[in-house]
């Protein structure tokens, strides 16, 4: 009776669809609600400094005299607690990864200051 059942199931996937992905010739698509890593929209950042005191894991850093706002990829954890204390709404997770690296190497983003 074994043998039935196993049948059954080998001629069924046969008709079906894979299961897994051809991965180096269709990239990964991920759900909405994956958290990948942190993104900034720099120019509507007012570098209040809300997302560095909220990170639990130090990652962020802002600062406000140069307009700078860093992070530290290989040190976020993914959970999002800055994005839901940003007052301006400028940051968004995004749902590709950080891609690896050798190097712990720090994203920095400077602010455009209107030169006068």
């Amino acid at each position: 009776m074994a043998y039935l059942h196993f049948a059954r199931n080998v001629l069924a996937s046969m008709f079906r669809h894979p299961a897994t992905t051809e991965y180096p010739l269709a990239p990964r698509q991920y759900q909405n609600i994956t958290r990948g890593k942190v993104e900034i929209n720099i120019d509507d950042c007012i570098f209040c400094g809300m997302c560095m005191r909220t990170c639990p894991a130090d990652a962020i850093r802002v600062d406000r005299a140069g307009k700078t706002w860093e992070i530290n990829p290989f040190s976020c954890v993914q959970c999002g607690g800055c994005v839901e204390h940003c007052p301006k709404k400028c940051l968004k997770m995004d749902t590709n990864y950080t891609k690896p690296s050798e190097k712990k190497t720090e994203m920095v983003f400077h602010a455009d200051t209107p030169q006068t």
